[in-house]
């Protein structure tokens, strides 16, 4: 694979595949870029590992919508979520196809940290 998924300029061994493989992303954007090209690539796995205990849905269900074809990922702002921080939010909107039909998801997704991972937790549309 070329590019990352997730838009950087980085091949996807440089980028988030260290994230699917294990390692713990550092800030909540680099957990939203990983948790978006897991979804590029059907990684129902990874997914489910990175979504907080408290709102994660059962991972049976996960990937069983309709698969979309993921065209691009902005990311719009991110506030905290830093390496020091405990919480952070990241607003992006994530362009996809369905059939003949494009469309865009436009998400606020909050973020915590605990025990050194970031974690999503939940998004407002």
């Amino acid at each position: 694979m070329n590019n990352c998924p997730c838009g950087l300029e980085k091949t996807y061994n440089q980028c988030c595949r260290q994230y699917h493989d294990g390692k713990a992303a550092p800030t909540a954007e680099a957990l939203m870029r990983s948790r978006y090209s897991a979804y590029v690539l059907r990684n129902g796995a990874y997914l489910h590992r990175s979504w907080h205990s408290s709102t994660r849905p059962n991972k049976k269900g996960l990937m069983t919508v309709p698969p979309l074809e993921w065209l691009g990922l902005e990311i719009v702002r991110a506030e905290q979520g830093g390496e020091q921080d405990t919480a952070g939010i990241v607003e992006f909107i994530a362009r996809y196809r369905e059939g003949e039909q494009t469309g865009e998801l436009h998400e606020t997704s909050r973020f915590v940290k605990e025990g050194g991972k970031w974690f999503y937790v939940d998004g407002e549309y």
